[in-house]
Order: C-alpha cells, then structure tokens, then sequence
C-alpha cells in the first residue's frame, strides 16, 4: 500500500471534516483577534484612549495627512468594532474591507518591512470579503 493511497480515505473526507462555514468563522475570529488584541493596547478602561497612544500616533506612525489627535481615537475604535463584527459575522465584507484599509495603511506609511505578516492578513481577510461570513454569520441569518 502506497502513501497515496492510503491518504484517498482522507482526502476524500476532508471537504466534510472542513466545511467552509467553519474556514470562514475561524478565519472571521482568528483575523479579529489580531486586530482586537492591538485595540486593546491603545486603550484604558473600556474605550479611553491612552495618553501614549497619542504619542505613538505624533511619532512612530506619523500618518500623512491626518492629525494623531484624529488618528489615533479612529484606529482604536475600528480595531474594537469590527473585530467584533466579524466575531459576530455581521456586516462581515465591510468589516474585513475596512481591516484590509488598515492593513494597506500600516503596510505603507508604518512598517513597510512588515510585509509578510501584512501578505498573511490579507491572506485571511480577502476571502471574508469575497465570501462573506459564511453559513455561521449573522450575516447569513438576517439576510438570507
């Protein structure tokens, strides 16, 4: 008996052991995690924006065009609600689309040699925008 072989049972169960639902809700929770858990560095409390991160916004990003006064409460409150909508799976291609701005944003005005763990974000939010949240969204129930 070959090794390919012996891996045709497998592979032959694997779609059912896989479903898409589940790929898109750990997709939609693992990529939220990420992105959460830097919110969550931003702020004290429940949503108060840390003096420092006002100055990490003045100096180590330093985003052109926009204020850190302005910057920095909006990073902070979209890596807090859209985590939570793709958790939620709602509004789901928003959610991801918007991520996947923040992501384009770091990438070029922040940590450009970043990139492959910005590649691996994309990775994880393209098929969220292409597919949705999934069978196991609320996406799913409310807009059937």
């Amino acid at each position: 008996m070959n090794a390919l072989s012996f891996a045709a049972p497998l592979r032959a169960r694997l779609p059912a052991l896989l479903p898409p639902a589940l790929q898109l809700l750990l997709a939609r929770v693992g990529i939220a995690a990420v992105f959460f858990l830097s919110g969550r560095t931003k702020v004290q409390g429940w949503l108060t924006i840390k003096p420092f991160t006002y100055e990490l916004f003045r100096t180590e990003y330093a985003l052109p065009l926009i204020p850190a006064e302005l910057a920095a409460p909006m990073a902070a409150y979209a890596e807090h609600l859209f985590p939570l909508l793709l958790v939620l799976g709602l509004c789901t291609r928003v959610s991801a689309l918007a991520l996947l701005g923040m992501t384009a944003v770091i990438e070029l005005f922040v940590y450009p040699g970043a990139w492959p763990t910005h590649l691996l974000w994309t990775a994880v939010l393209l098929p969220l925008i292409a597919q949705g949240g999934g069978a196991w969204s609320l996406d799913r129930l409310l807009f059937k």
